[in-house]
């Protein structure tokens, strides 16, 4: 199947799939599988490294000609120049999330990238559209990481903003496969963000526990961590992340305490595992390249499907 819209041209890709800017986990190992299989990926800047990063997006040049970009998440890269960093890794594409669209919107549009704001309300993509960026990444409240203290979901979220603001649309939260992305374009998107399902992904660097732990999970075994100094959290449930729940302000400091052992040892418990509903209805760790060619795949059958059962082929 070709697509062609405005998320494919803007981003220079075949396929409008991005995959999510996940701290320690969007680096090179998973965005380079991502780009060359056709779709966007993305290298993180939450996990406030720039050094690494920087090597990463070299190493991104070392394994894909194809188009990729780089989020800017603004609460944990404070620093200014992360636009002059941004603009002289040659990067094109540039996802902004985590504050407000103003801050870095002009700085970005005039050196030449196209920009595109993560939003989890009406209010915030009315507000970033006004800053002038080119698209909107329209993110559900059961997708994983950090949310807005009061989540909707994406099939809510999403046709409301559709119907106020007539800019391109990637839809996140929720999205694992074709039948998904078909509903949200149903619902007015024109590309899709993908951030659990990558992380189940055999090149993902996560730890095998974590994904394992994806692969086995119900739809209700992750938890909404509201925090008072910080943006809320979605994440696995754990035994750790059951006594957080009921707690307001400390799921932050856990986060970030845990990373290394969570993420990369493989100790559940130690921290946060950062993880959307949408684990219910991963059953596999898999390639990225299976995971983006099957989800085109059934994008396809699902609308031909739809057309013919509604008597329109």
């Amino acid at each position: 199947m070709q697509f062609d819209n405005r998320v494919t041209r803007m981003l220079g890709v075949e396929t409008p799939i991005v995959q999510a800017p996940m701290g320690w986990i969007a680096r090179s190992q998973l965005a380079s599988a991502v780009s060359e299989a056709g779709a966007c990926g993305i290298i993180e800047t939450s996990s406030g490294e720039l050094d690494v990063i920087r090597q990463e997006i070299a190493r991104m040049r070392e394994l894909t000609d194809k188009p990729f970009g780089v989020n800017i998440a603004q609460a944990f890269v404070r620093d200014p120049a992360i636009v002059d960093f941004v603009v002289e890794q040659g990067i094109r594409f540039v996802s902004t999330s985590a504050g407000d669209p103003r801050k870095y919107t002009r700085q970005l549009k005039d050196a030449g990238l196209t920009v595109f704001h993560v939003v989890p309300t009406l209010r915030a993509a009315q507000k970033a559209v006004d800053a002038g960026v080119d698209g909107l990444v329209v993110e559900g409240g059961e997708g994983g990481g950090f949310k807005g203290p009061r989540p909707v979901s994406t099939f809510v979220l999403l046709p409301l903003i559709r119907s106020k603001l007539d800019v391109p649309i990637i839809a996140a939260g929720g999205i694992c496969d074709g039948a998904s992305m078909a509903a949200a374009f149903a619902l007015g998107a024109e590309g899709v963000q993908m951030g659990t399902r990558m992380v189940s992904a055999t090149e993902s660097p996560v730890h095998e526990n974590w994904k394992n732990a994806i692969v086995a999970a119900a739809e209700t075994d992750t938890v909404f961590l509201k925090s008072a100094m910080g943006p809320s959290l979605r994440a696995l449930r754990t035994d750790t992340t059951e006594a957080l729940e009921g707690t307001d302000g400390q799921a932050m400091g856990k986060l970030a305490g845990g990373v290394m052992d969570v993420y990369f040892g493989g100790k559940l418990e130690a921290g946060i595992a950062l993880t959307g509903q949408v684990a219910g209805r991963i059953e596999a760790v898999e390639p990225v390249a299976e995971i983006i060619a099957r989800t085109v795949r059934e994008f396809a059958e699902t609308a031909e499907r739809l057309a013919k059962e509604q008597g329109l082929l």
